[in-house]
């Protein structure tokens, strides 16, 4: 799940969602080939990237699989352990870390998050497409071993929600009531730097605004359907 995020996000949602299509792409067999490159989506706290995200799971759970992340922080109301999250210790973290074993890992918020390689394996040998959902100190690490040669298998697709403004991403924050207050401020805080790095040209290959929850998650699923099961060569930004 993302780093420092909450199973709580949401977006602001219409009275109605809009229905799929039946004929659908995503409602297709998977490419083998589209199943090695995973779904990067990332977004500051509270953009309601964990909303989309399990909406798309729940539309096409034959088509997408997720990447749960360890993380050193304790579960909120509502998290389950291997599905939200993988709750470990800071020590324990560290040493698998260590040891070559996490995609990227980042401190966020004073803990520390990961996505194991083991987990994103996971869910390729199942014939999905795997989205990991993760911090954007994260997708910096993936660019910079993807620009090293570490990597040479995986090429992702990167993309970024971001909120309409700072004050509509300060509203739905402080709408959790789960935080105390000089958490919401260090979160708008990292929140400010990286809508600036998201939106910049070049940083994401799709920047998704979730002003309201249904017309980003079409926004989305369209955008998949296109770089997944179009006829035209996907191009990742690196």
């Amino acid at each position: 799940m993302t780093h420092g995020g909450s199973g709580s996000e949401h977006g602001t949602a219409s009275s109605s969602m809009a229905s799929s299509a039946s004929s659908s792409s995503l409602d297709q067999p998977v490419d083998r080939m589209a199943v090695r490159r995973p779904l990067i989506i990332t977004g500051p706290s509270g953009v309601g990237k964990g909303t989309l995200i399990r909406r798309l799971l729940g539309e096409y759970p034959l088509r997408f699989g997720f990447s749960c992340s360890h993380t050193t922080r304790g579960p909120r109301p509502g998290e389950k352990e291997g599905v939200d999250y993988f709750f470990t210790t800071r020590e324990r973290l560290q040493a698998e870390i260590d040891e070559g074993k996490f995609l990227e890992h980042a401190t966020v918020h004073n803990n520390l998050y990961g996505t194991s390689f083991e987990a994103i394996q996971k869910v390729q040998e199942e014939g999905k497409i795997c989205i990991l959902d993760i911090d954007v100190q994260g997708v910096i690490s993936v660019k910079g071993a993807l620009a090293r040669g570490a990597l040479h298998d995986l090429r992702p697709l990167y993309v970024f929600i971001s909120p309409p403004s700072l004050a509509v991403l300060e509203s739905r924050l402080r709408g959790r009531e789960t935080e105390k207050e000089e958490d919401v401020l260090r979160r708008l805080k990292n929140a400010k730097r990286e809508v600036e790095y998201g939106v910049a040209p070049g940083n994401f290959d799709k920047v998704v605004v979730n002003a309201d929850l249904d017309d980003a998650y079409i926004d989305l699923r369209t955008y998949i359907e296109t770089m997944y099961y179009g006829d035209e060569e996907v191009q990742s930004s690196s």
